[in-house]
């Protein structure tokens, strides 16, 4: 019998610059930033939201074990939210930030999603969303 999966803990993305990474993430997303330290007694930077966190490794400076190819740029990440789209219009507006596609109906994990489409500092395509009743 395959043992089951019960979550997702974290996931790490790959940038070219640490600042302006935690700086969009904490200012237009609403992320705390987290610092800590692995077992090798280095400092990693970590994006906090819900009981998930993202790790952050700078490209040519990748905490081992990585992906084979990690790189800039490279991830589609779905984030969920329980306020209004119509608000995360404004806000992001109001950020500067452009909205590359939305608001547009979509299919999440646990049904039928409404999603606004934007892109971080390094062109990662990232999705906010919130489910429909």
């Amino acid at each position: 019998m395959t043992p089951k999966l019960t979550g997702l803990d974290h996931l790490v993305l790959t940038v070219r610059d640490i600042g302006k990474t935690v700086a969009f993430y904490r200012n237009v997303l609403g992320m705390e930033v987290q610092e800590f330290q692995p077992a090798n007694g280095s400092t990693r930077t970590a994006l906090m939201f819900g009981q998930q966190k993202i790790n952050l490794h700078v490209a040519g400076a990748e905490f081992r074990p990585h992906g084979r190819c990690p790189m800039p740029g490279s991830a589609d990440l779905c984030l969920l939210t329980d306020a209004p789209l119509e608000s995360w219009v404004r806000h992001l507006d109001n950020a500067g930030v452009e909205i590359e596609e939305g608001p547009v109906a979509r299919s999440g994990a646990q049904g039928p999603i409404q999603s606004v489409y934007i892109r971080d500092p390094d062109g990662n395509l990232i999705e906010i969303s919130v489910y429909l009743p």
